[in-house]
């Protein structure tokens, strides 16, 4: 078999076979049995079976070939990233040069002596400054990311930072009165600095849910920020394979409901879980194909390759690695300890102070501690305060600031943050965008208006401006004009904009001018997970409650309530006449747009579970009755009021806000003809002395057509399948 073997490669090996025989016929085609002559056999081309020199010529240009387009391709597709590369070889810069070449090899290799001006330690191992504002200026160059670095500093330094619930008063500085302007300097005011007092309703400030009013909600839109950052992080790690923990969790307690604030209730969240239905293919309504999902997000942010690192951060890239991974695998407390040491050792380093804030951030969400929380968004300022931040670090750092001062109800302070971001970065659309939402967040529907109008004479195809410029006019009262902004808004699929609020409002217009199309809209909206159904359409629920239109007494569970409200309607009836008679001004007129036309007013006893003791002296029987029920004085989603409706009223079609209660409606005068109410698809008609009982998450619709007023008296209770700790621990509304 080896001497087939030859034979077949040729070469080297016959050759030296062949000398070695000592034949004198190696180049004969005569007889010669030797297995060396064989070996020297020509093959059918007539040549020897030794490589050519045509052949290694072949071979040489293919290699040389490949190696060209190595080459390209490692340019074209940009598979290396060089900056990193020399800041890495930056750390054996021996001669303080600035740059690892020739000379630096020598030195470490102890063939030079070093220079007197370069440093005889590694930056790791330099002794730490003590303060950052004591931080001696290094001599080498600044580290900058990017020009627009220069310009963004002074601006940061100019900075002051006032947050506060609204509606809640800022601490007074020493002979200060309250309310003069702050004096700026280089600190800046966080929620530490706030009282966190809230503010106390008054007997004219109760409302029933405001439809129009614009609430924060932890949605998937609002989560891309996280998934920004994730991705950075993945992107300065690649080699990272540790599991990792989602750094952007929700609180969630066994019985499925969505929690915000971490001490107090500051404002309400949503429960909904989205479902992920989507259209069938023969639906009515056709959602343009370019609707972007979150992973074409990622990978859009993915192509800008975004940096979190300064030239000097690269230095210490393998420390900053190791805190990060603990973070990530959830050991919040060690990665606390480990930012926390390399802030003391690199008190200039933006990551690692941006590292200290997640850590802080996450430590917060685990305790559920508010005082964590604002420490957390004092250090991303503090980030944002160094000099030589990469450019991406310091919009990722106040953008994350801005989310948890809203996430604490910080809602001027948020705002105030955002308008820095659009002052530092004029061209970011999407920082517009936020800060419009932070203009709707504190009620200031001009301001927020003027934002959008702004974004949408550059960007006309923005759908988020679109929704939420659609949002505003309707809430103006502008109601045919809203809604090709919504409808256009929905359609362009742009994230932020599949919200069940904006089906909402879109359906509710298209109902006002008698657009058949509301209910489709409905449906879609239900089919994406944003309604429980095309009739149920409250947008803060919890999900797995009973749902039906109407209720009986049994069916509650309430029925001592309900007997005893039927028993003593006239004493509640006549309480009610007698505040009407001495008091008009205690029934406030219906102020949320749900009139067509008429006249409609109400007097609120009881308010989000808080009792309103100036309107409980004029019906002082009534409360303490109903003080003896506490499913319904207790009912912090609810309330208990006096509504009189006179003739000619007619009540839009719309939804409560939730399905965590029911609604009881007590006869109390109640004209022969003329007055209805439809829930769902069925309409009744109230009895004195009787109680209707439905859920007003399910459409319905009010008439009154009689000749002279009606008056009920309406009782919000607990839905009877939540659990005492989902009725302690629901947020208000």
């Amino acid at each position: 078999m080896a001497p087939r073997k030859n034979a077949k490669g040729g070469g080297g090996n016959s050759s030296s076979s062949g000398s070695s025989s000592g034949s004198t016929s190696a180049g004969s085609s005569g007889g010669s049995s030797s297995p060396g002559v064989r070996r020297e056999t020509k093959h059918k081309n007539g040549k020897k079976g030794g490589l050519s020199g045509s052949s290694f010529f072949t071979w040489f240009m293919v290699i040389a070939l490949l190696g060209v387009w190595t080459s390209v391709a490692v340019v074209w597709f940009d598979l290396v990233d060089y900056e990193e590369v020399l800041g890495k070889l930056g750390i054996y810069d021996a001669d303080g040069d600035g740059d690892f070449d020739v000379d630096d090899a020598k030195i470490l290799l102890g063939l030079k002596e070093r220079s007197a001006s370069a440093p005889a330690v590694a930056p790791e191992e330099a002794e730490p400054y003590a303060d950052p504002e004591e931080a001696p200026m290094r001599a080498e160059p600044r580290y900058i990311e990017d020009e627009v670095t220069e310009q963004i500093q002074p601006l940061l330094h100019d900075m002051v930072y006032t947050e506060h619930v609204e509606g809640e008063d800022l601490q007074q500085q020493e002979g200060g009165p309250a309310g003069e302007p702050q004096p700026e300097d280089n600190d800046f005011l966080t929620a530490t600095d706030v009282d966190d007092q809230f503010e106390t309703l008054e007997p004219e400030a109760f409302h029933e849910e405001t439809v129009d009013s614009y609430h924060v909600e932890e949605t998937v839109s609002q989560d891309y920020n996280q998934d920004m950052e994730e991705m950075m992080y993945e992107q300065e790690n690649p080699d990272s394979s540790e599991p990792e923990i989602d750094d952007e969790r929700l609180h969630h307690d066994a019985d499925g409901v969505t929690y915000q604030d971490y001490d107090e209730q500051v404002y309400e969240p949503s429960e909904n879980e989205p479902l992920e239905n989507e259209p069938s293919e023969n639906e009515a309504i056709e959602i343009s194909d370019n609707a972007v999902e979150d992973s074409n997000i990622i990978s859009e942010v993915k192509k800008k390759k975004p940096k979190l690192l300064n030239k000097f951060d690269k230095t210490i890239k393998a420390e900053l690695d190791a805190a990060e991974k603990l973070r990530k695998r959830g050991k919040i407390e060690e990665a606390v300890n480990a930012f926390k040491e390399l802030v003391r050792k690199y008190p200039q380093s933006p990551r690692a102070r941006y590292g200290m804030a997640q850590c802080e951030d996450d430590l917060a969400e685990k305790r559920r501690s508010n005082e964590l929380l604002r420490r957390a968004i004092e250090t991303y300022q503090e980030v944002a305060s160094l000099p030589d931040v990469p450019t991406d670090l310091l919009k990722l750092s106040l953008k994350r600031r801005s989310d948890r001062q809203q996430f604490l109800g910080h809602m001027r302070g948020s705002l105030l943050t955002l308008q820095r971001l659009v002052q530092l970065f004029p061209n970011d659309t999407s920082l517009k965008n936020d800060l419009g939402v932070g203009y709707l967040l504190i009620g200031d529907n001009d301001n927020a208006k003027k934002v959008y109008e702004e974004v949408l004479s550059v960007t006309p195809n923005d759908g988020f401006a679109k929704v939420h410029y659609g949002f505003i006019l309707k809430a103006q009262n502008k109601i045919a004009e809203s809604i090709p902004y919504l409808k256009e808004g929905i359609e362009s699929g742009d994230p932020g904009t599949d919200d069940g609020r904006f089906y909402f409002h879109l359906g509710d217009a298209m109902q006002r001018v008698g657009n058949k199309e509301a209910y489709k809209w409905y449906e879609l909206g239900h089919k994406r997970g944003h309604f429980a159904s095309v009739w149920q359409r409250s947008l803060y629920n919890v999900n797995g409650l009973k749902a039906q239109p109407w209720w009986t007494p049994k069916e509650t569970g309430y029925t001592d309530l309900v007997k005893s409200l039927e028993r003593h309607w006239k004493l509640i009836r006549d309480e009610g006449l007698a505040v009407m008679d001495k008091a008009k001004g205690l029934f406030l007129p219906e102020d949320e747009n749900l009139r067509e036309k008429g006249d409609w007013s109400q007097f609120t006893l009881w308010q989000q579970g808080r009792k309103n003791e100036n309107a409980c002296k004029g019906a002082p029987k009534t409360c303490t009755l109903l003080e003896k029920f506490p499913e319904t004085t207790g009912c912090r989603r609810g309330q208990i009021k006096y509504s009189i409706m006179h003739p000619g009223t007619h009540v839009w079609p719309h939804t409560g806000p939730t399905n965590c209660r029911l609604r009881m409606h007590l006869g109390l005068v109640i004209p022969k003809e003329g007055c209805r109410i439809r829930c769902a698809n069925e309409t009744k008609t109230w009895e004195e002395g009787k109680v209707l009982i439905f859920d007003d998450s399910f459409e319905h619709e009010v008439w009154q057509d009689a000749s002279s007023f009606r008056l009920i008296f309406i009782v919000d209770v607990w839905h009877p399948e939540l659990t005492p700790q989902q009725r302690r621990s629901l947020p208000a509304i």
